[in-house]
């Protein structure tokens, strides 16, 4: 993640929506690609101070302060009053009439914006229900619901919402969002990366195992992941919180819930794979990487360069803190068994970004 230069030479970081010197109002400017500060031109437009696109605020972030993101304005009043890139993709978002679920909403569409910028520097393929993409995006953000019923006797009945992914929609429980709540969860569960961001990162591995593995290279996958059709999901989920990890869990899997099913292996590494490249790339963006050492490649950068960076940056920031008592940066071992795992992500990315680049130009020519 970078950093970005306010037109008062202050610090703007990603999730600003203003200045704390200037004042000035700031967002995502879609034209150019970074946080800029604005410079109003009517009620609505503004101007971005970097590139001088004229934008709107998205609609949640005018509306509701969730969001920071902007959308360019051209012709049309619909151009002017829609929804960015990130909240498009949207299906269910949390109840605003229920005290804290803004709060909630704001921080899991922060995480969301963290996913999707990971996902455009990769160049992997995704879209919404409105651009005819063959398995469309959706995020819902939903609340466990208590119904009372009155037939006959009263009855109080409580749905659940579990956090998964299903046919291209990714759907969180927003009781995740609460920091209470997920740190009583990622203890109980013992999750060193039970945290928002870290839910997108493992639920989109889900999604780009449905994209691009599913009737593609699912014996390639089976191969290096084990066979999911050998056994049943919900019988191997009972055994896994039943009787726990397999004991030799940390020698072929880069969590314990890895080890749980073959699908459950794959997110997990794919989520592992992304948090190694937000990780490079905010490193690379602050300088935390030997200034002799070049720029991260993403794209052409063989496998094994980009995971030996990763090594050594992850042994200083686990020091760093441990210093303070904190959790490790990159809790995870990298066995030969992991890193082949992780070596067939990136093959599979590698194959994502060329479907991309194969439907943009589809898209022009079209």
């Amino acid at each position: 993640m970078k950093i970005y230069p306010c037109q008062c030479g202050n610090t703007l970081h990603f999730e600003n929506s203003s200045c704390v010197v200037c004042h000035r109002e700031v967002g995502w400017c879609p034209s150019c690609e970074g946080i800029r500060s604005l410079d109003a031109v009517d009620a609505y437009t503004y101007s971005c101070n970097h590139c001088q696109a004229q934008v709107t605020k998205c609609l949640n972030y005018r509306n509701y302060q969730v969001c920071n993101r902007l959308v360019e304005v051209k012709t049309t009043w619909q151009e002017a009053n829609a929804y960015c890139k990130c909240c498009s993709l949207n299906r269910v978002v949390p109840d605003m009439s229920v005290p804290g679920n803004r709060e909630k909403w704001y921080n899991l569409e922060a995480a969301k914006r963290r996913l999707i910028y990971t996902l455009d520097l990769l160049k992997l393929p995704y879209g919404s229900i409105y651009d005819g993409f063959p398995l469309p995006l959706t995020f819902d953000f939903k609340g466990n619901v208590v119904q009372i019923t009155h037939a006959g006797t009263d009855a109080i009945i409580a749905e659940k919402v579990f956090t998964g992914h299903a046919d291209g929609t990714i759907t969180i429980n927003i009781e995740e969002a609460d920091p209470i709540e997920r740190e009583k969860l990622r203890v109980d569960f013992g999750e060193a990366r039970r945290t928002l961001i870290g839910h997108f990162h493992h639920e989109i591995g889900h999604y780009y195992w449905q994209l691009l593995v599913q009737n593609k290279c699912e014996d390639e996958c089976k191969a290096i992941f084990g066979d999911h059709t050998s056994l049943g999901y919900s019988y191997a989920m009972n055994q896994y919180y039943q009787y726990g990890p397999k004991p030799d869990w940390p020698l072929s899997y880069i969590s314990a819930y890895a080890s749980m099913h073959p699908w459950e292996d794959f997110a997990e590494t794919f989520r592992a794979y992304l948090e190694m490249i937000t990780i490079l790339d905010t490193a690379d963006s602050v300088h935390l990487l030997l200034e002799a050492e070049e720029a991260v490649d993403f794209e052409g950068a063989p496998f094994e360069k980009m995971l030996l960076k990763y090594e050594e940056l992850g042994i200083k920031l686990n020091e760093m803190n441990r210093t303070l008592g904190l959790l490790d940066m990159v809790p995870e071992v990298f066995t030969p068994a992991v890193i082949q795992k992780m070596k067939f992500i990136h093959k599979l990315v590698k194959q994502g970004r060329l479907m991309n680049n194969s439907m943009q130009k589809q898209a022009v020519f079209a």
